[in-house]
């Protein structure tokens, strides 16, 4: 069971929209009670990110998911959901993020803002065996945004090659970051949200998660 969070700052249709087309099973969660149960979790988002913050605070959430995060469950934040992950971001220096990742979220440096359309994504070596080995090499993705982590932000398994480059995927244990929306990118993305669906077993007592068919004690 795959929980996506709804808290008045994501783009939830069409993220369950992508997951019903994988034949996933999801549930919203809009309090720390709808959190029982889960496997995976999925943090969307659009707009402002200390408004986000703030509304997770508001609802209960934000220590619960960052334990959720740091358990070793699967967790994914998409967009905005991604720039959550970082201890803050430029757009609202005052208002910290969840810190699942260290580093700070920038304004990007460039010649049009905010930045829409599709970009090129080069996986970084190291993104073998990952939600990521779904898509062919580099891959086009779409994306909607004015910041981002810094290419060399912590985590990066991904670069967009948009002039600047930027951070379009991060991961740290079962807990990923995408910059851009899989659930707008194609069969790539679609590819993408299926693999972290069914891919990465839920986390064993006392242990990480671990990739499905790895063998364990």
């Amino acid at each position: 069971m795959i929980g996506v969070v709804d808290y008045g700052a994501g783009n939830l249709r069409s993220v369950q929209a992508a997951l019903d087309r994988a034949g996933a099973s999801w549930r919203n969660v809009a309090g720390p009670e709808d959190l029982a149960g889960l496997e995976r979790l999925i943090l969307p988002g659009v707009g402002h990110f200390g408004a986000a913050a703030r509304r997770l605070r508001q609802a209960g959430l934000f220590a619960p998911l960052r334990e959720f995060a740091a358990s070793g469950a699967p967790f994914l934040g998409i967009c905005l959901g991604m720039q959550l992950l970082f201890e803050g971001s430029e757009e609202e220096p005052r208002e910290p993020g969840l810190g699942v990742l260290p580093g700070m979220v920038r304004r990007l440096d460039a010649p049009r803002l905010p930045h829409i359309g599709w970009t090129l994504v080069e996986p970084a070596a190291g993104a073998e065996g990952s939600i990521l080995a779904a898509a062919p090499g580099p891959f086009f993705a779409y994306f909607a945004h004015t910041f981002a982590a810094p290419a060399d932000a912590a985590g990066t398994v991904a670069v967009a090659t948009c002039p600047p480059p930027f951070a379009a995927a991060v991961r740290r244990g079962a807990a990923w970051g995408l910059q851009f929306h899989p659930e707008k990118s194609g069969g790539v993305g679609q590819a993408i949200l299926l693999a972290f669906a069914g891919s990465i077993d839920p986390p064993r007592p006392g242990g990480e998660a671990r990739p499905a068919g790895e063998a364990g004690p």
